[in-house]
């Protein structure tokens, strides 16, 4: 058998395993690149391998699904999974960074899942691993930002958590960030978004629309034991792609931005948005499309790039760019030539 179908052959029965659902003959055609037909031998192959005696290829019964699913459990696959000191390096830097983001609870966690894989590993690998993962800790660490860091209540996080899974009111005390009165408020939530800051997706009992609540202005959070009824068409990933960063406005513009050919380079390796689509221009600049609202966040990511960002559209997104230069420009005792060295691109 060639190497690379071997191989094939203990990623896919690694997935299998590790899947509740299970995986559908077209979820294996994608992850592997290849044909229907291949795609039955590769299971065909995995069962060989992995099936009885020592376990078995399940189909999984989904109520109200004509697709079958295939799920593995097997005692022998368990010999074949390591643990890498890349791995858990990724592990510790994750956890450091949610921490210099004040997000201690998340944190908290991951360092529990990297002490539950290190308790996994067979006694023998962890002489081979610490030296490696000391290494890479000392060589790969993570720049410290400036500025403030928000501090959560503790045990926020996992009250949330709970409520958005059990469907149940929450009730906090909320710091409005524009008027600092500070009032109780009773929110069903619906998914936290993290960001540069995190914030609480939901809406009060009276309200209809989604609000963004931050969570560094919670206070006195706690569970109110009554339920509500979740909005079935509510999408979390497709609420989170109307913004340009967290914030959220009523109009959702579509936003054309031109970047110069001297940045083309920069600009194809770089997401803007999700949904974004780029368009080569015949001067060897870049147009770059998408529909956001935040239009203060997306001015304060532009000046990041000088006079090589032009804003084509909409009109009031350049207008709130010149305004933001100018007040810019004012702070700094110059003209906006203190900020990129020239006229804003506007």
């Amino acid at each position: 058998m060639a190497y690379w179908r071997a191989v094939d052959i203990v990623e896919l029965a690694l997935e299998l395993q590790g899947t509740w659902q299970g995986l559908r003959l077209i979820d294996i055609e994608r992850r592997f690149e290849i044909s229907r037909r291949t795609a039955q031998r590769l299971l065909e192959a995995v069962e060989n391998a992995f099936g009885a005696p020592y376990g078995e290829l399940e189909v999984v019964a989904n109520p109200g699904e004509r697709v079958r699913r295939w799920r593995l459990r097997s005692r022998r696959l368990r010999s074949l999974i390591t643990v890498s000191a890349a791995e858990l390096a990724e592990l510790t830097a994750a956890a450091a960074a949610l921490e210099r983001n004040g997000l201690e609870e998340r944190a908290v966690m991951l360092r529990q899942l990297d002490d539950k894989l290190r308790a996994l590993l067979e006694t023998e690998a962890l002489p081979e691993i610490e030296p490696d993962l000391q290494a890479l800790m000392v060589a790969e660490g993570v720049a410290m930002r400036p500025g403030p860091r928000p501090r959560l209540d503790e045990g926020l996080l996992a009250l949330l958590r709970d409520a958005i899974k059990s469907r149940e009111v929450v009730a906090f005390d909320y710091l409005a960030q524009a008027t600092g009165e500070r009032t109780r408020r009773r929110v069903r939530p619906y998914g936290v978004i993290y960001g540069n800051r995190a914030f609480l997706v939901g809406h009060t009992e009276r309200g209809r629309g989604m609000r963004l609540w931050r969570l560094a202005n919670v206070s006195g959070a706690g569970a109110t034991g009554d339920r509500f009824e979740r909005d079935p068409a509510f999408d979390l990933q497709q609420f989170a792609k109307r913004s340009f960063g967290t914030y959220q406005e009523d109009a959702t513009p579509e936003v054309a931005i031109r970047f110069a050919a001297q940045v083309a380079q920069d600009v194809n390796h770089f997401v803007f948005h999700p949904d974004q689509t780029v368009a080569e221009n015949g001067d060897g600049s870049l147009t770059v499309r998408f529909a956001a609202c935040g239009l203060d966040e997306i001015c304060w990511h532009l000046v990041t790039w000088g006079t090589h960002a032009t804003i084509e559209q909409p009109a009031h997104l350049r207008q709130r760019m010149q305004t933001m230069c100018r007040t810019l420009a004012a702070h700094h005792g110059g003209g906006a030539g203190a900020l990129s060295g020239a006229d804003p691109a506007v």
